[in-house]
């Protein structure tokens, strides 16, 4: 009996290593690719300049600024809204089919293909509200998207946060928005952090509702006066321009070029994430 137990935990072993090291293998298999196809496109001239024909030059500057705008708009938006919800719904809201509706909504819009999104965003924000293609309507249709998973992960990190600090600053006279201001909100801050991060990284790598609602111009910005302005124009972020450059220009240097700088960014946020929860991280030991 004891010897068939001994197998079998070995076998089991076995497969959880042989799964571990096909995970690997892929992992490192698909990123050597991409690094080895698209490293030699990646220069000074490549990150900083437009591409054109005039000039004679291959560049994805404009698509770099459009991603920034992309998530700077979103998260500006989206970031005291999905926090403010899960507050509410953690702290203020009564436990009862309100909150479960809610939670059930925020798990349903969480699971929808962001080419719906994409579609919704284009009726609603570029036609009825005639905003056009352009990146405020882009950033708008994203924070439809990245709304639940900030809210869903904020939530989470205030039910981590144990009860006894509630009660305790409730004792000592704090009222209660004092007390989630000075206290949850900084125990939970890891949590919050990481979904602010992966929100972030879900607008990196977003292609399909970008298509529909953002367009894809590459133009960089004419001066400090053409900030606001900018915004109201069509505007393609890094991987809407990899899509087109891999499928409608036929450009598959410039598409690896893009995706491996779409890995380096992606590797930051990820040590960003890692930094910034240490970082905020009240219950680590100094």
């Amino acid at each position: 009996m004891a010897k068939s137990r001994k197998i079998k935990e070995i076998i089991m072993y076995g497969l959880i290593y042989l799964c571990a090291a096909v995970s690997v293998i892929l992992l490192v298999g698909i990123i050597g690719y991409v690094l080895y196809k698209g490293i030699g496109s990646i220069n000074l001239e490549f990150l900083t300049t437009v591409t054109s024909v005039l000039h004679g030059t291959v560049g994805i500057a404009g698509n770099i600024v459009n991603t920034i705008y992309i998530i700077l708009i979103t998260m500006i938006i989206a970031t005291p809204i999905g926090v403010g919800s899960a507050v509410y719904l953690n702290e203020y809201a009564k436990p009862g089919k309100l909150v479960t509706i809610i939670e059930f909504a925020t798990e349903t819009l969480s699971g929808i293909p962001s080419i719906i999104f994409g579609l919704f965003g284009m009726m609603f924000f570029g036609q009825t509200l005639g905003l056009g293609y352009s990146l405020l309507t882009g950033s708008l249709t994203l924070i439809l998207m990245v709304l639940p998973l900030i809210t869903r992960n904020t939530q989470e990190a205030l039910k981590t946060v144990p009860d006894s600090y509630r009660n305790g600053a409730i004792g000592l006279g704090a009222g209660k928005w004092y007390m989630i201001r000075t206290i949850l909100l900084p125990s939970a801050m890891p949590g919050i952090i990481t979904g602010v991060i992966l929100a972030i990284g879900r607008i990196v790598g977003e292609s399909a509702a970008l298509l529909f609602t953002a367009g894809s111009g590459k133009a960089l910005l004419n001066g400090l006066s053409d900030i606001f302005p900018k915004m109201h124009r069509s505007g393609g972020t890094m991987t809407v321009q990899l899509y087109l450059s891999a499928t409608s220009e036929g450009d598959f240097d410039t598409a690896f070029g893009i995706a491996v700088t779409l890995l380096v960014i992606v590797f930051l946020i990820n040590l960003g994430t890692k930094a910034l929860a240490k970082k905020f991280d009240v219950n680590r030991l100094e």
